[in-house]
């Protein structure tokens, strides 16, 4: 080894310099000074840069770059030199920027609404020569899509036609263009039977992936509505199986179940199972839900899932989304499927997602079912009674009128009544998952099947008053009770949804104020009637105060004069009115005793013909005895002259 020096250190090593910073300093300057020698090695001397260099002549030389920039003097022509630019651009952006304009022109004057046909024709007919060989290219424009729709809406057949041929190639990818979709709609719209099945069948094996699409969804579900019912299931079975995509002549089969399918074709159940939980679960992960051909696929999934798969379909769909799925009939067979087999938790999600849309999922005609089926099923009433109730009163006034708004408050009323909901509306309330029910359940719901197919039914709104007074006046046990979900008492549920939470009393209140329009309308009367009655099991005798002003109310209208107008206009007069009254009479001796008081004692001769007859021949076939004792001293004589007629039933009694 190489001799070292007395202090122990190599005389060929050089000298290690303290380490400096960035900007010239050492890490701790207290130990580590710089050399005051600047010659030696390892150091270099900061630049320092001297007053002539900072005031030297500037970079950039008018002289040196040629001729003097010429500044814009305005505003004006600050805004059209970037209008300049911008149109420059926008020229080498797009292909067909100079046509767009050109047709942007035309557009503003075809689709004025004070042009004659002629000139607009001769407009159209001047769009579409420009846009020959190029339709394709320029439908997924902004401008462009929107001048071929009003060209297609206002055309004649044989120039839609040859926009038809000349976009049929391209629709797979038209379908999902954002602006050209309302072009392939519109072209739907306005097709020919052939051309429609042209359309479908180029659908073949694409039907899956465009339903994964947010738009070419919207392309699929279109031809969906558009379809007769064998284009309609040849969509569908796509989503089934993987045969199915592939190969098309097993497209054209008569079942419409799946498990028919199944079964006729001889696939396997879990390779259906499969396929179609991977082509449902990317759906339901982007919010797909508002189509009617999803939702019919989903009931067929369900009708086939097993427990698990099942489970976590109804777990998915619990929450605000449902929302989107009840105005289809299937769609709201979901939801109620979710609200019947879901948790707790689930059930509150579903509710709490329905908050602010109560009120038009009511006037809905599928979406007032699920309203039915929660009032029914959901044991938590405060949640109910908050969410549901309280925006079912604010607008309760238009609710008793409306044909579907009347459906809830009919059923906290009067249950499951055949006369208000109709077979298929009992059957959907019953609707289960295979997988997810009992062996007691499945019994149950075939005895109920059953039950509903041998059923009499008289829909609301019948002419024959015969068939009405048999229907509203017969026992509570004909009615269909179906099978409740929660675990609460029925009436308990009822009682805390109607009389605890406050909506009897708002809804008497909303009776008495129109109960002369109730009366006359087709839906309200039968509101106005289970109302007066006080519902089933008599539920409204708590408040029976307020039933009695409502009679008071329905009293005093009848009391009025005989109108000189037209027959119809008086309460007792008019077709739906006098039958509702007769019906009153009939089942509430309360409400007879205070109409006879008030309006009919002493005038039953004058109120003898017409459709007021049937109102006082409805005292004397009363089962009360009391009812009957106050006019038979007037009535009797009329029936003994022949003017007034009872049924021969009741005259041989």
């Amino acid at each position: 080894m190489a001799a070292k020096n007395q202090h122990g250190s190599d005389p060929k090593k050089r000298k290690r310099l303290p380490s400096t910073k960035g900007d010239g300093q050492t890490s701790n300057p207290k130990k580590a000074k710089l050399p005051s020698n600047p010659s030696n090695k390892g150091f270099k001397k900061p630049f320092k840069s001297s007053k002539s260099e900072h005031t030297s002549k500037p970079r950039f030389d008018k002289s040196e770059m040629g001729e003097e920039r010429e500044v814009p003097k305005s505003k004006r022509e600050v805004r059209l030199q970037a209008k300049e630019l911008t149109e420059a651009r926008k020229k080498k952006r797009k292909r067909h920027y100079d046509l767009e304009k050109e047709l942007a022109s035309l557009w503003e004057k075809m689709r004025r609404r004070n042009i004659a046909k002629a000139d607009r024709s001769k407009l159209i007919n001047e769009a579409l020569k420009k846009m020959t060989g190029k339709i394709a290219e320029i439908a997924g424009s902004h401008v462009s899509s929107r001048v071929l729709q009003a060209c297609v809406k206002y055309c004649s057949q044989d120039e839609r036609d040859t926009v038809f041929k000349e976009l049929r190639p391209h629709f797979l990818s038209l379908a999902c263009n954002t602006y050209a979709v309302h072009l392939v709609t519109k072209m739907l719209d306005n097709a020919s039977k052939e051309q429609l099945a042209g359309f479908i069948s180029s659908l073949h094996g694409h039907v899956a992936s465009l339903l994964r699409h947010m738009v070419g969804s919207v392309v699929i579900e279109h031809a969906y509505q558009l379809g007769n019912a064998t284009q309609k299931q040849a969509l569908l079975v796509e989503l089934y199986s993987t045969e199915l995509q592939l190969f098309k002549d097993l497209v054209s089969i008569k079942e419409s179940r799946l498990i028919d399918i199944i079964s006729k074709l001889r696939l396997e159940k879990a390779s259906v199972l499969r396929h179609m939980n991977s082509v449902l679960q990317p759906i339901l992960e982007k919010g797909i839900l508002d189509h009617s051909i999803i939702h019919r696929a989903l009931m067929e999934f369900f009708s086939i899932a097993d427990q698990s798969s099942a489970a976590d379909v109804i777990q998915q769909l619990s929450g605000p989304l449902l929302v989107r799925m009840i105005h289809t009939k299937e769609g709201s067979r979901i939801a109620m499927l979710c609200v019947k087999h879901g948790s707790a938790k689930e059930r509150k999600k579903i509710i709490k997602g329905m908050k602010g849309h109560v009120s038009k999922i009511a006037h809905d005609k599928f979406g007032c079912m699920l309203l039915v089926c929660i009032l029914a099923t959901v044991d938590d009433t405060k949640l109910t009674t908050k969410v549901i109730i309280r925006e079912l009163q604010a607008v309760l006034e238009e609710l008793v009128l409306d044909k579907n708004g009347r459906r809830p408050l009919l059923q906290l009323l009067h249950p499951n009544c055949p006369r208000y909901f109709s077979p298929d509306d009992l059957a959907s309330l019953n609707y289960s998952v295979p997988s997810l029910c009992t062996k007691d359940d499945l019994k149950m719901d075939t005895d109920l099947g059953k039950q509903i197919k041998s059923s009499e039914v008289v829909e609301g709104g019948e002419d024959e008053s015969d068939a009405e007074e048999k229907t509203t006046t017969g026992s509570p046990d004909e009615s269909l009770h179906l099978n409740e979900g929660g675990k609460k008492d029925p009436l308990l549920r009822r009682q805390e949804l109607l009389l605890n939470s406050g909506l009897a009393e708002s809804l008497i209140e909303a009776c008495r104020v129109k109960a002369g329009e109730l009366l006359r309308s087709n839906h309200g009367k039968e509101v106005i009637y289970e109302v007066a009655t006080g519902g089933e099991g008599d539920i409204l005798h708590p408040v029976l105060d307020k039933l009695l002003a409502l009679y008071e109310a329905v009293a005093s209208i009848a009391a009025q004069p005989k109108s000189e107008g037209p027959e119809g206009d008086h309460l007792l007069e008019n077709f739906h009115s006098s039958r509702t009254i007769r019906k009153l009479v009939l089942d509430c001796p309360a409400f007879a005793s205070t109409l006879w008081e008030k309006a009919l004692k002493g005038k039953c001769a004058m109120w003898a013909l017409g459709h007021s007859c049937k109102v006082v021949s409805a005292f004397m076939e009363s089962p009360d005895s009391s009812v009957r004792k106050l006019a038979k001293e007037e009535i009797q004589p009329l029936i003994d002259s022949g003017v007034v007629k009872l049924p021969v039933t009741r005259q041989l009694e």
